[in-house]
């Protein structure tokens, strides 16, 4: 039975993902009834999308957890109209939710800069109020941070998605031969001599059931939703996660990542995917591929071999299938151009819709205007 030890967790259980916080709007000020003037209105709770802000630096920074706006100035001879109260500004990570406490989603931050009202200021007090201020709203809110990464590593356990970020990139993962060394999130840039950089996320291993939320479960589902592309890492040999569990081949571990980023998500499956299969220095891997690449080729003819419950009800598609070896260093410059292929291929897709619609509305906007004229 693979075991996650003390040691590790507190070494590698700092990475947080989500955050529980105390939110209040600002209290009015008063108003002046004598001659009607009306108190400063309570300032605000703003969260504001910053990079290189992480969860993890909000709560050492304020342990309290607790984000109270400014009260507003009170209404007087010299100044009637009392000034608003000052705002409070929280800078959060890009890719953020924004839950209330029941959880439901009430607003979302994704790019630098943008900014989410997370709690207004009350009202100062005037003629309405009985020149009484209004208090400020208040609740308790949970910031629930997705990466977001242009390709999202998915693969079971120790299947070698740490060595392979290690050796595309300048990140430096947990890296040994035991299952669920990944217990945090690890980001990583491929950087290309034309000075393009693609951003890779190695996620916890799944395992069977995590839709289910067994083992990392949906703290790692959530984050592949925002992950442009996938590359699933299969190790050759196939993957058994302990002495109780099932062995599972390579073309088993597909069908059964599938099925588990089906379970979660369906639209998950619709996101661009490539295959790398790991581990070709190993004994009897050329055999194996060439057994894969068979039933890859034709699945259908392979499903019967599984149980029920093991089948997609739709295969990924993989734009290519790449063997590797991240301990030789086999295939590793391949699956970077093939990465970067992919990505740009995307974007100039994307671009090309872009500009679809673009014309669609110019023309749509010509034919209003000459049908007015």
């Amino acid at each position: 039975m693979v075991r996650c030890g003390r040691a590790l967790l507190r070494k590698y259980g700092n990475f947080i993902d989500d955050l529980r916080l105390y939110v209040k709007g600002g209290t009015g000020g008063m108003g002046y009834p004598r001659l009607g003037g009306e108190g400063g209105r309570g300032g605000d709770v703003w969260f504001v999308a910053r990079e290189r802000t992480t969860l993890k630096s909000i709560r050492e920074r304020y342990p309290q957890k607790r984000f109270v706006a400014g009260t507003g100035a009170n209404s007087r001879v010299e100044a009637l109209k009392g000034e608003k109260g000052k705002d409070c500004e929280v800078h959060v990570p890009l890719g953020i939710s924004v839950l209330c406490d029941d959880g439901k989603q009430i607003g979302e931050l994704n790019a630098p800069g943008e900014r989410f009202l997370a709690a207004r200021g009350g009202l100062g007090g005037s003629l309405a109020t009985n020149f009484m201020p209004c208090k400020g709203q208040k609740r308790i809110v949970r910031l629930d941070l997705k990466l977001i990464a242009d390709v999202g590593l998915v693969g079971f356990p120790n299947a070698g998605k740490s060595s392979l970020l290690s050796k595309v990139s300048h990140a430096k993962p947990e890296i040994a031969n035991y299952a669920f060394t990944t217990i945090q999130p690890e980001l990583g840039k491929i950087m290309y001599a034309d000075y393009k950089q693609i951003s890779v996320a190695d996620l916890p291993g799944l395992i069977e059931g995590a839709h289910a939320n067994k083992g990392m479960g949906h703290k790692f589902l959530k984050h592949v939703e925002r992950t442009k592309q996938l590359l699933l890492v299969v190790d050759i040999s196939g993957f058994q996660l302990s002495i109780k569990t099932h062995f599972r081949t390579a073309f088993e571990t597909i069908l059964l990542l599938t099925k588990e980023l089906e379970l979660y998500k369906e639209e998950l499956l619709t996101k661009p995917a490539l295959l790398a299969i790991n581990k070709m220095d190993l004994p009897c891997a050329k055999d194996n591929l060439n057994e894969l690449m068979k039933q890859l080729q034709n699945p259908q003819d392979f499903l019967h071999l599984l149980q029920e419950e093991m089948i997609p009800a739709n295969t990924l598609e993989f734009k290519d299938i790449i063997p590797i070896s991240t301990y030789t260093g086999e295939g590793i410059e391949e699956l970077k151009a093939r990465i970067r292929k992919s990505i740009d291929e995307e974007a100039e897709q994307e671009n090309e819709e872009y500009r679809k619609k673009k014309l669609l509305l110019l023309q749509t906007s010509e034919e209003e205007r000459m049908n007015r004229s």
